[in-house]
C-alpha cells in the first residue's frame, strides 16, 4: 500500500475512534443530567397585568366645607339579571363589588336629619321589591363584600327612594344637586338609581371658623365685613351681622363696609336708613377702582327701588 493512503487511512481511523469516544461521553453525561424543569412560556415570579372584572373607581364632592368620598369597584352587568338576581331582594349587598364599598366625609353630615360623625363607613344596599330601599352605613371597614356584616355594627340606616335609570352597564356613582348645604349621592346600575339625599351644616362650620378667625384678629375690619356679608347673603342672624358690620366701620369707614350695612338694613326692611348708608357708600368709592365701577349699576338699582318703598 502506497504511504499516503496508508496514512491517510490511519488518519480516517483516528478520526473515527474519537468521534466514537465523544459521543459515547455525551451519551453517558446526558443520561446522568437531571431533566429541565418544564417551561410554560411565562417568566417565573412575574404576574400578569390583567384588566380586573370589576376596576376600582374613586369619585368625591366637595358639599359646602364637607369633602365627601366613595371608593368601589364598579361591577358589569353582561347580559345578567341584576335586580332580584345577581342582587337579591331583601338581603344587604355589598353596593359594589370585591372588598366593602367605603364612604368618607370629612365633617359630619346629616341622613334624614340623624348626625353622621365624620370619618369612614362601609356602605351596604339593601334592595326590596315592593317597598323603599336601604342604605346602611356601617363602621366596619375591612370586611370582603357583605361576608361578616353584622347589623350591630351598624351606624346608621335609611329608607331611600329609587327611580329607573337609562341602561348602565357598569356601576356609577355620582352627586347630584350639589348645593352649599347638601346634595344627593347615587348608585345607577342596569336601570335602577339608588338616590340617597344629604346634608352638612355648613353655616354651623363657617360660622366656627368665622368666630376661631376674629378672635385671633378682632381689629381687622375687612374679616369682620367679610363675616357680616356671609350672614346678609344667607339671612342669618342679622343681630350678630349688624354687631360685625358696625365694628367693621368704626375701624375703617370704607365703602364696602357701608355697602354691606345699607344691604342688611334693606333686609330688616329699615329702608330709610338703608338709603344712607347706601348713598355714602357710593360717595365713598373709588370711580377709578374697577370692582367698585361693576357694583356700582347694582347698587343704584337698589338704592331707587329702596327709595320707592321708603317713601
Amino acid at each position: 500500500m502506497p504511504i499516503s493512503r496508508l496514512l491517510a487511512f490511519r488518519f480516517g481511523f483516528l478520526l473515527a475512534l474519537t468521534a466514537g469516544s465523544l459521543s459515547a461521553q455525551a451519551q453517558q453525561t446526558d443520561a446522568s443530567a437531571p431533566l429541565p424543569p418544564p417551561t410554560t412560556g411565562v417568566p417565573t415570579g412575574i404576574e400578569l397585568l390583567l384588566p380586573q372584572a370589576s376596576p376600582h373607581a374613586v369619585v368625591q364632592q366637595t358639599v359646602g366645607l364637607t369633602d365627601v368620598t366613595v371608593d368601589y369597584h364598579s361591577p358589569s352587568v353582561r347580559s345578567r339579571s341584576v335586580w332580584g338576581g345577581l342582587v337579591p331582594y331583601d338581603e344587604v349587598w355589598r353596593a359594589g363589588a370585591n372588598e366593602n364599598t367605603l364612604i368618607r366625609f370629612s365633617t359630619p353630615i346629616l341622613l334624614r336629619g340623624q348626625t353622621v360623625p365624620a370619618g369612614q363607613y362601609s356602605l351596604f344596599v339593601v334592595p326590596h321589591q315592593d317597598r323603599d330601599w336601604e342604605v346602611v352605613l356601617n363602621r366596619v371597614t375591612t370586611h370582603w363584600g357583605s361576608e361578616g356584616y353584622d347589623q350591630r355594627n351598624d351606624v346608621i340606616r335609611v329608607p331611600v327612594v329609587t327611580e329607573t335609570a337609562q341602561f348602565q352597564e357598569s356601576l356609577l356613582y355620582w352627586f347630584s344637586s350639589v348645593r352649599p348645604n347638601g346634595a344627593h349621592l347615587n348608585l345607577t346600575w342596569e336601570r335602577r338609581t339608588v338616590v340617597l339625599p344629604f346634608e352638612v351644616e355648613v353655616h354651623k362650620q363657617v360660622l366656627a371658623s368665622v368666630e376661631k378667625a376674629l378672635q385671633q384678629q378682632p381689629n381687622d375690619w375687612q374679616l369682620l365685613a367679610q363675616a357680616a356679608e356671609y350672614l346678609v347673603q344667607n339671612n342669618l342672624q342679622p343681630e350678630r351681622a349688624l354687631n360685625w358690620i358696625n365694628e367693621s366701620i368704626r375701624l375703617q369707614d370704607a365703602p364696602t363696609n357701608n355697602w354691606i350695612k345699607a344691604r342688611l338694613l334693606a333686609q330688616q326692611q329699615d329702608y330709610g336708613t338703608a338709603i344712607v348708608y347706601a348713598r355714602k357708600a357710593i360717595k365713598l368709592g373709588d370711580k377709578d377702582d374697577a370692582a367698585f365701577k361693576s357694583q356700582l349699576p347694582n347698587m343704584r338699582l337698589s338704592l331707587t327701588e329702596w327709595q320707592a318703598r321708603a317713601y
